[in-house]
């Protein structure tokens, strides 16, 4: 293969086909580090941060609120498509 030809290939990455698969994987290893807490003693600070589960909770929701915050900042911050063209 020659290198112009593997340059107009896709990377494995952006081809659809693997997108299912690396979610898959994903959630695997999501579910892994989740399930391994039974085998390894967390050590919190606070006592609650040692329940099952706490810090895989903590970081969807944690994630999830930085996307609403980023949305609503979005919406208070957006300006019309013609702002900078207006006539003053």
């Amino acid at each position: 293969m020659n290198r112009n030809s593997r340059s107009s290939e896709q990377h494995w990455l952006y081809r659809r086909e693997n997108h299912k698969k690396l979610w898959w994987l994903f959630g695997i290893i999501l579910a892994a580090t989740v399930v391994v807490q039974v085998a390894i003693h967390v050590h919190g600070h606070f006592g609650f941060d040692e329940w099952f589960g706490f810090n895989a909770l903590y970081g969807f929701l944690t994630c999830a609120i930085m996307v609403v915050f980023a949305k609503v900042v979005g919406f208070l911050l957006k300006r019309p498509e013609d702002y900078y063209n207006r006539d003053v």
